[in-house]
């Protein structure tokens, strides 16, 4: 069995079993063993942790974890990858378990009960650019026990996941991050370290979540319906943008009534909020909704 983590060796294997890239699920393999190492240790794997990686590819990193943690679990959505892991990559492994599925729709807190007896797991993966979101926010939002996400993303996403109010990056990603995590960039990667090579840079970001949210609200679907349609129209003012957002049936008046109740001036946009302003707005019009 090849370690992987060089170029020599991933060549190898994608020439063995013929693979091709597939552009659909954005995938770009790690090709530097320095930056694996530094993923693991950034991640904090231990001895005794059930890791989950998200789209472990050919088992470049899956290698790693395996040799750091006691149990991974390896979802991949791609069905051509599955025999080259299987039979080759991880062959010698015995403590990870192979999942060939789409992340979204897997209940993970069945896998986490199976795997973990319900403790926190930690999750690290090599993200594809186009469905980070959606996955992120997947794993805050089904409530899964979670430890910490170390993943790889593309580096404007990493830093939207840490900026504040005022800028051009904060948006919904930013504070739903926040809400849930303690975002921190652990590194920057440089697009030569993948095959094939991407066309800009990448970060690796942990996430390490809160023990309970900075911010108190009684309805924390409430809160992020207000966040996104905030960001949604980010170019309007709070009163029209959310006025205007048919899933919240909220009158104009009221949110005018809120922002003055927050000293906060009718012209203000979603973007000048800071997350605890948000939670303070969403508790005022909860409660006349």
């Amino acid at each position: 069995m090849a370690a992987l983590g060089n170029p020599t060796n991933t060549i190898a294997i994608l020439q063995k079993y013929h693979f091709n890239f597939q552009k659909k699920y954005g995938q770009n393999f790690l090709i530097d063993a320095n930056i694996l190492e530094k993923i693991i240790h950034a991640a904090d794997v231990r001895a005794n942790d059930c890791v989950l990686e998200i789209g472990p590819g050919i088992g470049t990193m899956t290698q790693y974890l395996c040799e750091h943690a006691r149990e991974v679990v390896a979802v991949e959505i791609d069905p051509k990858l599955i025999p080259i892991l299987e039979q080759d990559t991880l062959s010698a492994y015995h403590n990870v378990t192979i999942i060939n599925q789409d992340i979204l729709k897997l209940d993970l807190n069945a896998i986490v009960q199976e795997k973990n007896n319900g403790k926190p797991i930690k999750v690290v993966a090599n993200l594809p650019y186009y469905i980070t979101t959606p996955i992120i926010m997947g794993l805050f939002e089904s409530h899964v026990p979670l430890d910490s996400i170390t993943i790889m993303v593309q580096k404007e996403v990493a830093e939207r996941m840490q900026v504040g109010p005022g800028t051009k990056d904060y948006g919904a990603l930013s504070l739903a991050v926040q809400y849930y995590a303690k975002p921190e960039v652990m590194m920057i990667v440089p697009a030569g370290c993948f095959m094939p090579r991407p066309n800009v840079d990448s970060a690796v970001i942990k996430l390490t979540r809160h023990d309970k949210p900075p911010v108190t609200v009684s309805d924390e679907k409430f809160l992020f319906h207000i966040i996104r349609a905030a960001f949604n129209q980010r170019r309007k003012t709070l009163v029209n943008a959310l006025g205007n957002a048919a899933e919240l049936h909220l009158e104009k008046g009221s949110i005018l009534s809120a922002l003055e109740k927050m000293g906060l001036s009718p012209t203000t946009r979603g973007e000048a909020l800071t997350l605890g302003e948000f939670a303070e707005l969403t508790q005022f019009l909860d409660e006349i909704k």
